[in-house]
């Protein structure tokens, strides 16, 4: 994945290894892993009080760990989740320079809240299995993007040069950490999200090629997770040796390796993976907000003055985030509109509704900014740390 190379600036060339400034890349990229734990740490919070919660589960019909389980699934996706999908537009739809080029590409995209519906409705297990792959394949990619952002950077001037099996070890062992862990799971019949088990469907599914779940799936995903690991090891112990170690890159794989996989560990894995989504989606907000902030700079977002206004300063993040908060808020009022028609028009037992309202409603937007990340990310923008945050 090839990104092309500005000219250094002052600042640039203090801190030649940050994608931004140290402070921003800690705060925003490396360190926020910090957040991974947050989800989980309130749902089980919110298990701990189910004798309070008791009256409010009997009026809604539910149970203590559904109700906890959707609450956390609503405030991850207001305050960071709905907003990090919603940020997607300013780079695409909302630069007209961008939807000029690609209109087309934009135009196919919206087949997808068709999909999605009728998914939910007919065929749930699918629609999340779909899901959770593609997210897992999302999240990576992002995380590809960014150790290529940093792979990019220069040292002293010059370029910082790594070789393709430099580069690939970093790859081999992100893209392996999340599933070692979560294969055992499945094999085991175990890999639920809420009230549904996908373990069957993955099943089903492997069916279609004549093959079934069972132990050679943790096994074939832990060998090579184990091998990526060794020789990711062995490459930055020998990279420190000769003085070509990337610090700040290395730290960003350690916490993310480290996180991805151990999460799927943990028991709910519906709230489970909130955790990686927070961490996941909190790391867009800044990425993309200082993307359009560089292009702003560079005087390129002349043509769409209302990206421009939310780019032009640090105080703008402030309205580049209630503006994606504002979007959310709508979306939860559309997931709100969709599952009371299921609840109480349609019949439909109230897990059931939420369920399927929240996905409807959410899972349109989230799969439009896959779409178009996928075309972002391996056409990355130049990175040039002008000013600071």
């Amino acid at each position: 994945m090839a990104v092309s190379t500005a000219t250094v600036s002052t600042q640039q060339a203090r801190n030649p290894l940050w994608l931004y400034t140290r402070k921003f890349d800690l705060r925003f990229i490396s360190l926020s892993v910090v957040m991974v734990a947050a989800p989980y740490l309130v749902y089980l919070m919110l298990l701990n009080m189910e004798a309070l919660l008791f009256p409010l589960t009997t009026a809604l019909g539910t149970t203590a760990d559904d109700l906890s389980r959707n609450f956390v699934n609503a405030s991850v996706a207001l305050l960071v989740g709905g907003p990090h999908m919603y940020a997607t537009w300013t780079r695409t739809g909302l630069d007209r320079d961008f939807a000029h080029k690609h209109r087309r590409f934009l135009t196919v995209g919206l087949v997808i809240p068709v999909i999605v519906t009728v998914l939910a409705l007919f065929n749930l297990p699918l629609l999340l299995t779909i899901f959770f792959f593609w997210a897992s394949i999302h999240v990576l990619h992002q995380i590809i993007y960014i150790t290529s952002l940093y792979n990019e950077r220069q040292k002293t001037g010059q370029r910082f040069d790594l070789s393709r099996f430099s580069r690939l070890s970093d790859y081999a062992v992100i893209l392996t950490a999340l599933y070692p862990l979560a294969a055992w799971k499945i094999a085991n019949n175990s890999f639920a999200i809420g009230s549904n088990n996908l373990s069957e469907m993955v099943d089903q599914i492997l069916g279609i090629v004549g093959l079934s779940s069972g132990s050679w799936m943790w096994i074939l995903a832990g060998g090579a997770f184990l091998i990526a690991l060794t020789v990711w090891i062995a490459k930055t112990i020998a990279e420190h040796r000769q003085g070509t170690l990337h610090r700040p890159k290395t730290l960003f794989i350690a916490v993310t390796v480290t996180a991805s996989f151990f999460v799927p560990a943990l028991g709910n894995l519906d709230t489970a993976f909130q955790g990686m989504n927070v961490w996941h989606s909190f790391q867009y907000l800044a990425l993309t907000w200082m993307l359009i902030h560089i292009r702003n700079q560079r005087g390129e977002l002349k043509n769409s003055p209302f990206v421009e206004k939310m780019s032009d300063d640090n105080k703008s993040a402030r309205k580049y985030y209630a503006f994606n908060i504002g979007l959310t808020i709508a979306d939860v009022g559309l997931a709100l509109v969709i599952f009371v028609i299921l609840w109480q028009v349609v019949k439909m037992p109230f897990d059931a509704a939420f369920d399927r309202g929240y996905y409807i409603a959410v899972l349109s937007f989230l799969w439009m900014h896959y779409y178009q990340d996928h075309f972002l990310f391996v056409h990355p923008e130049v990175i040039d740390t002008k000013g600071t945050i």
